[in-house]
């Protein structure tokens, strides 16, 4: 991000994400939330307090089984998952703080904004978002990159996870070796004949190749 204005007008970018050598025209936004849940603390033992674990617990249940009305051709639903949660200091202290946390990944027809207006307006929790500009974003099929791609048998689809293509305000196509399913895995890795594949692809992709 901090090189894009020192590179000048870029008419196109290839970003070198595992797709197996297949053309991925759109990918996901993301939304990632900071819920913090509120009660009032007080004894286990006793009906006092307010517990700001069920309040959180309420919240989640909700969010696991929202549903956005719109859904993309090529991305499908925006998907919502709680990842983590914290609360309490002791086994009979009735907690008054819950913190949650929710990974949201937008299709096109959200901004991140509208997510979070949505979200804010179904959950009892504060909800504060670490950002909200990794929108989601997308290649036109009848872009010529798209269209040399198809051409040598590659297929087209929309892409889950996010990357460096969501910081890039210029057509952009993300098409790499390897295997999106590895990341983040213990064991991740990539195998040398799929860089030698990727080599070859791309040259054949770009000989000739004008916008």
């Amino acid at each position: 991000k901090s090189i894009l204005p020192e590179l000048g007008k870029i008419d196109l970018g290839i970003v070198g994400e595992p797709t197996g050598m297949h053309a991925a025209v759109a990918e996901k936004g993301l939304l990632v939330l900071d819920g913090t849940a509120r009660g009032r603390t007080g004894h286990a033992a006793r009906n006092e307090g307010d517990n700001a674990l069920y309040k959180a617990l309420d919240d989640i249940a909700l969010l696991r089984n929202y549903r956005f009305s719109q859904v993309s051709d090529l991305l499908g639903p925006v998907k919502i998952t709680v990842t983590q949660i914290s609360a309490g200091t002791q086994h009979n202290v009735v907690p008054d703080e819950c913190r949650y946390v929710v990974d949201i990944r937008a299709n096109e027809c959200y901004s991140n904004e509208e997510i979070l207006a949505t979200v804010r307006a179904n959950v009892q929790a504060e909800i504060t978002p670490r950002s909200t500009h990794l929108q989601s974003s997308g290649l036109s099929l009848t872009h010529p990159i798209v269209r040399r791609a198809v051409a040598l048998g590659k297929h087209t689809y929309g892409s889950p996870t996010l990357s460096d293509q969501a910081l890039m305000r210029f057509n952009t196509l993300k098409m790499g070796p390897g295997d999106s399913a590895r990341s983040h895995a213990p064991d991740e890795y990539i195998l040398l004949s799929e860089i030698r594949g990727g080599i070859a692809d791309y040259i054949e992709l770009l000989t000739d190749f004008n916008l």
